[in-house]
């Protein structure tokens, strides 16, 4: 696996929105399987055997008139992501409560420190989407509740319900990165309590007190049936990966299946919802 050389792709986007979102998930089809929001677009990587010339000419929106999108890519070996990560990443710190950090940063005095080496994948806590889902976290109960984390990327979700007294909890995702990350991320913070397992929600056979779901609209609205047969009576759900105009497609398919809406968080036109069976 250290041998592993992938091809980054570098998009700048005008204007950022919905224009990124749409452009991931046309990158997802063609095969990238690495994204990573930034501020002016979306870094993507794909595998270079998986690559092409013509990767992106099936890429539409890139020919849009709607949007302006400038792209340069390069190779990168996988030995050099732990430099590309300490010059990119720095750390985080939500509601002066918990702290998201690399291992080379220095410690917070916070209540919660969670130690992540992303390497490719999602969930560093820097976007929106991870931010809120850890907000949903530090304000609910975890004592002893058993917890999904669907789509987990880093692992960062599934740690820090652990050290808000989870157990057991099941941390699921089905790219190989995450799941090896997430694997190493575990250890790096000492939990016990989290079992990591690759793949989608075809996997899932237990039930759950709490489900956090932090993963794009479509599979979320895919998925939302097995979900829900997951969660146990009065068990909670927590959804994110997706924007304010998508609410009333996501809360309709929840209430279909008998959830009842309890709260919602917003950060830069991403939301995250909570609801209870």
């Amino acid at each position: 696996m250290s041998n592993t050389i992938y091809i980054g792709y570098y998009f700048k986007v005008q204007p950022l929105q919905p224009a990124v979102e749409i452009l991931i998930a046309e990158l997802g089809y063609a095969g990238f399987e690495s994204f990573v929001e930034t501020e002016d677009g979306a870094t993507a990587y794909i595998q270079k055997e998986e690559w092409h010339e013509n990767i992106l000419d099936d890429i539409q929106i890139i020919n849009s008139d709607e949007f302006k999108i400038e792209y340069t890519f390069e190779e990168i070996e996988q030995t050099n992501w732990n430099e590309e990560w300490e010059k990119n990443f720095n750390p985080i710190v939500v509601d002066n409560v918990c702290a998201v950090r690399a291992p080379f940063h220095e410690k917070f005095d916070t209540k919660y420190d969670i130690i992540i080496e992303p390497k490719m994948s999602f969930g560093t806590g820097h976007h929106e989407t991870t931010h809120m889902m850890i907000q949903h976290i530090l304000k609910n109960d975890f004592e002893g509740k058993s917890v999904l984390d669907m789509g987990c990327g880093t692992g960062v979700l599934a740690i820090l319900a652990e050290m808000k007294g989870a157990n057991p909890i099941d941390a699921i995702d089905y790219d190989n990165w995450c799941y090896v990350n997430s694997l190493e991320n575990v250890e790096r913070n000492n939990c016990k309590d989290i079992t990591v397992i690759e793949g989608d929600a075809s996997v899932l056979k237990n039930k759950y007190d709490v489900i956090i779901a932090n993963i794009n609209r479509n599979i979320l609205m895919q998925d939302m049936e097995t979900y829900v047969s997951c969660l146990n009576k009065n068990g909670v759900l927590f959804l994110s990966g997706f924007y304010a105009d998508d609410i009333p497609m996501i809360q309709n398919e929840c209430e279909k299946h008998l959830l009842k809406f309890e709260e919602k968080l917003e950060r830069n036109n991403w939301v995250s919802l909570k609801f209870i069976n």
